[in-house]
């Protein structure tokens, strides 16, 4: 199975909202691979942050892709916005959509408007198993461990073996785990098979941003050697 390089993203949803420009500017500095930006409506979760505009606001000043997960309702309606702001992944929640059709459906449109990476995220309490015949139009998982839309939960590791089946079953694309990483949970998340890692409060804070991320990426990297050398 192809393995991904580990790709870390710091989430936006943490950062200074005063001087986003530069705290973009200070995630890169420290090592991060994509902006991980959360987009909340409200509605599918009770909380709101940003919309379109400032997505493409950010799009102008970022050097690293911006890598926008959906919270919303009525995905279909709104990815478009979203796509030509210039989000280069682009993640909806399965929970938005009523059915299977509506699922694929969005898959497809946001092909069609050149977005280079398709995902789809499922919250803590959703069986994994409802992605099975979804996995091979998709490019990315996101698999919460806290329930969207707050920051500064706790990681839930229940929902690690999901990350597990999704490789049983021949996942070979991203899969993207949000929600609680810090230095301790980062690595049981890279254990597990996730190669896309988003941390908030734990990499935005006070202090030397840069240390914390390259010592993430470390701690990572060894946990998926040595879950390697033992499945081998």
């Amino acid at each position: 199975m192809q393995q991904h390089s580990l790709t870390i993203a710091p989430s936006l949803l943490a950062a200074d909202f005063a001087c986003l420009a530069d705290e973009l500017a200070r995630a890169e500095a420290a090592g991060a691979d994509w902006h991980h930006v959360d987009v909340m409506d409200g509605h599918f979760v009770p909380n709101l942050s940003i919309g379109p505009p400032v997505v493409k606001s950010l799009a102008r000043v970022a050097k690293k892709p911006l890598d926008v997960h959906l919270m919303i309702e009525e995905p279909g309606r709104w990815v478009r916005d979203y796509a030509e702001a210039g989000a280069h992944v682009l993640t909806f929640h399965l929970e938005a959509c009523p059915t299977s059709v509506e699922v694929l459906s969005t898959i497809a449109l946001i092909r069609e408007l050149g977005v280079k990476k398709v995902g789809l995220s499922l919250n803590p309490d959703t069986p994994v198993e409802r992605l099975g015949e979804f996995l091979s139009s998709l490019d990315l998982v996101l698999v919460m461990s806290v329930f969207p839309g707050f920051g500064g939960q706790s990681f839930m590791p229940e929902v690690l073996p999901k990350v597990h089946w999704l490789r049983e079953q021949g996942f070979e694309g991203q899969i993207e785990m949000d929600g609680g990483l810090n230095a301790e949970t980062l690595p049981l998340c890279a254990a597990a098979g996730a190669d896309c890692l988003v941390a908030g409060s734990a990499l935005y804070g006070p202090g030397d941003m840069k240390a914390r991320l390259s010592a993430m990426r470390s701690a990572a990297e060894r946990a998926r050697s040595s879950a390697e050398s033992s499945e081998s």
